[in-house]
């Protein structure tokens, strides 16, 4: 798949990674469609990928929301007249113990906690495959769908619900490969290790410190080394239905 010219929907791309990836891509040449919900950062990603040099658009969108979701993809296929390929970065956290006692009180994450998470992270990846890969198939386009998952998928404490989540999307990613393929469409996922972002630069040293210990590479990884990953995984016609690890070689 050409990256020049393809359209391209990339949730969470006003900030953090998703930026990252759709700056890269832009710089190739494609159209990027940014899917967040402060316009501010949307407007100011959207600049970004036009002086890197794409196009690209915004559009505020909750992808927990199924008639957002249902809309924003009808809208990006009027917009640019085709969709060739969907990140879905969109993610949120809400760690926490699943119970926790002190001085005798049980504490427990609460299902709001869950919930929150796993409409965004899990469900959200859902609705958003769905209506993309029904829009490609009606206007007879190709290419592939990311989905970014983590290394907390095979299971880290405290984290319960993102755990599951992020467990959930790879297997999605596989399932959908093998349904999708007919249509031409590919399914891939990055599951990328500690990456370099605003929430990490905000960690106290000592715990990055400990935390970059435990990786073989010594550092966490960069975020455009996660964007340089999704443009192969889109160049790569060959490439469906696995997941990329990006973790520097750490194993939770």
């Amino acid at each position: 798949m050409q990256l020049k010219d393809s359209v391209i929907i990339i949730t969470g791309g006003g900030q953090g990674l998703g930026r990252s990836m759709a700056e890269y891509l832009a710089a190739r040449g494609a159209r990027l469609a940014l899917v967040d919900l402060n316009q501010e950062r949307l407007d100011e990603a959207a600049q970004a990928c036009k002086q890197a040099g794409g196009d690209a658009r915004s559009y505020i969108c909750n992808v927990a929301d199924e008639a957002q979701v249902v809309d924003m993809v009808s809208q990006v296929a009027s917009d640019f007249g085709t969709i060739n390929g969907l990140i879905n970065n969109a993610g949120i956290l809400r760690d926490g113990l699943l119970i926790k006692s002190r001085d005798g009180e049980i504490q427990k994450m609460s299902l709001a906690q869950w919930q929150s998470v796993i409409d965004v992270n899990l469900t959200g990846v859902f609705l958003g495959t769905r209506e993309v890969a029904a829009k490609m198939v009606e206007l007879g386009s190709t290419g592939l769908i990311i989905n970014i998952s983590s290394i907390s998928r095979a299971g880290n404490m405290g984290q319960s619900n993102y755990s599951a989540a992020k467990a959930g999307v790879a297997a999605l990613t596989v399932t959908w490969a093998k349904e999708l393929a007919r249509y031409g469409i590919r399914v891939a996922g990055i599951a990328p290790g500690f990456i370099e972002t605003d929430m990490t630069a905000g960690m106290k040293p000592e715990a990055l410190e400990k935390m970059t210990s435990g990786i073989p590479l010594k550092r966490m990884g960069k975020p455009e080394e996660i964007a340089h990953s999704a443009a192969y995984l889109f160049e790569n016609e060959y490439y469906t239905g696995r997941i990329l690890e990006l973790d520097g070689g750490i194993r939770l």
